[in-house]
């Protein structure tokens, strides 16, 4: 038995495994955004759902738990003075991500 066989048979039929995944909330002006280019010094260049590419910042926080690479799923919460700027507060698994593109969030 392959590994794929003993994951089918240790599931149930039908069942999923529950995944926690953190939405962006609009009341705290959070967007959901992919990363598009890396410009060094803790900065990304970042697409954002919302149509608007930002240059994120990266906390350390992040930057030193989860590395954040070209094409990772983030959340950016634009500046109150400078759109067009923000920092980056979450990154997603990739499960996470699959999550998002089924409930549509993503496209």
């Amino acid at each position: 038995m392959d590994v794929e066989e003993e994951e089918r048979l240790d599931k149930p039929e039908g069942a999923e495994e529950v995944i926690r995944v953190r939405i962006p909330q609009k009341k705290k002006r959070e967007v959901l955004g992919i990363v598009n280019k890396t410009l060094g010094g803790r900065r990304v260049t970042v697409q954002c759902v919302d149509g608007v590419e930002r240059m994120g910042r990266i906390p350390g926080r992040l930057k030193r738990r989860e590395w954040i690479s070209i094409g990772s799923v983030v959340i950016v919460v634009p500046w109150d003075f400078q759109d067009e700027k923000g920092d980056i507060i979450h990154k997603y698994t990739l499960p996470q991500v699959e999550w998002l593109k089924k409930k549509g969030y993503l496209r």
